[in-house]
């Protein structure tokens, strides 16, 4: 079995993707407890930083402040979170995660025990889309 049948992240299923292109692509993460949460994943199966060129490295990491900056304008939160882990799927991917100070766990990782329940909150999809694809291909 290759490594791109058994990945996630190479094989996905159901991704609300919100912007893409050859290299790289945003998707919202399906998280209702934190709405506006994105993953921006390197398209081919790479692990690591170190293994893209130093162009491909800064497009990737452009991408991570374009959706930063995006969801900052959009939804005013706190604080932005960014975290690149992969150990459960290792695969380059960076979480952009929009933190406020009453979400379910502030201010731990949300990844910690939850400290109280979510509020409702939202995000316009179209609203992130757009905005986006302006930022990334503008």
């Amino acid at each position: 079995m290759t490594t791109d049948t058994v990945c996630p992240l190479c094989r996905p299923q159901g991704e609300a993707v919100v912007w893409r292109d050859p290299a790289r692509r945003v998707i919202l993460v399906a998280d209702p407890a934190y709405p506006g949460y994105c993953r921006v994943i390197w398209n081919a199966h790479v692990r690591e930083m170190t293994e893209l060129s130093a162009e491909q490295r800064a497009l990737m990491m452009n991408t991570v402040y374009a959706v930063e900056q995006v969801l900052r304008d959009q939804l005013r939160p706190d604080k932005i979170n960014l975290a690149s882990l992969g150990n459960q799927a290792p695969h380059l991917h960076w979480h952009v995660i929009p933190r406020f100070r009453d979400d379910a766990h502030f201010p731990d990782p949300v990844w910690a025990a939850a400290r109280r329940a979510p509020p409702a909150r939202s995000v316009d999809l179209a609203a992130l889309r757009a905005a986006l694809s302006a930022k990334l291909t503008g």
